[in-house]
């Protein structure tokens, strides 16, 4: 644990060479078997008991959909310190179908509580963007029907996420070093709402009956298909993050944390 704690994901984080190859191997059978073109499909995993990690494309910018509603998220935490202790039921309940129902509605309120700069500023505060390695976690609209928006400096995406930032976003949570301990606490839990149900598609459709559990965002637009979670459960713990741009994209998802999960089991 104490290792873990220590670990920095970073642009220098050294690969495992054979997780590597074998994720390599993995995409590279999928994509043949649906289609996908190589730059279709960005992955990571990063493994939490051995600290072990791989990563395809992992600075390739993707508009990310209902993924960066991760960054809404923070803020509302890191801008209301000590909210953990006072956080209203309702609100809690409002984050969680933020988050595990990917609520545009609950999205849009919060963020244009916190305003899009405001949001921005805590990602860029954490280096979840950074315009000199090909970008990261951006969330420059409100979701629904808005017409003020910021793109991102690189793709010009409302709403853009690499692989990278998507595993340090989720490492950083599994540390306790967002918004400080008690915030990171009370952000997992909310990811977990037990009283709110899984969107059964994507990673969750690959891992039924597998007996895990996902703290867990994805999303969807159009061609643009995605999942990201931390995966708990038979003496696993890794994060898995997965973004596509193909129709069918969401096929690849399944079969990917289906066979993922089988890997890290062995």
């Amino acid at each position: 644990m104490k290792d873990l704690l220590r670990y920095v994901l970073d642009y220098e984080s050294p690969i495992d060479d054979k997780l590597q190859r074998q994720i390599e191997e993995l995409d590279i059978v999928l994509r043949r078997g649906l289609g996908i073109a190589n730059e279709e499909t960005a992955v990571g995993l990063f493994d939490l008991k051995t600290l072990r990690l791989a990563i395809l494309r992992p600075d390739t910018i993707f508009y990310a959909a209902s993924v960066a509603k991760i960054g809404i998220l923070l803020a509302y935490f890191q801008l209301r310190p000590g909210l953990s202790k006072n956080l209203l039921p309702a609100s809690r309940r409002e984050l969680g179908l933020m988050i595990k129902a990917s609520s545009n509605e609950m999205a849009a309120k919060f963020s244009h509580e916190l305003g899009l700069a405001a949001i921005q500023q805590v990602l860029d505060s954490y280096a979840f963007y950074d315009r000199q390695r090909g970008g990261g976690i951006w969330m420059g609209k409100h979701y629904g029907e808005d017409t003020e928006r910021i793109g991102d400096p690189i793709g010009d995406h409302s709403h853009a996420a690499t692989v990278r930032q998507l595993l340090r976003f989720y490492l950083l949570l599994e540390q306790g070093k967002l918004a400080g301990p008690e915030n990171s606490t009370m952000m997992r839990e909310i990811f977990a709402s037990p009283d709110i149900p899984h969107d059964r598609i994507k990673f969750v459709k690959g891992l039924e009956g597998q007996g895990v559990e996902l703290l867990r965002k994805w999303g969807s637009w159009e061609e643009w298909l995605h999942d990201s979670a931390v995966i708990m459960g038979h003496n696993r713990h890794y994060i898995l993050v997965a973004l596509t741009h193909h129709p069918k994209g969401d096929e690849y998802l399944e079969s990917l944390a289906a066979a993922v999960n089988d890997l890290m089991g062995r």
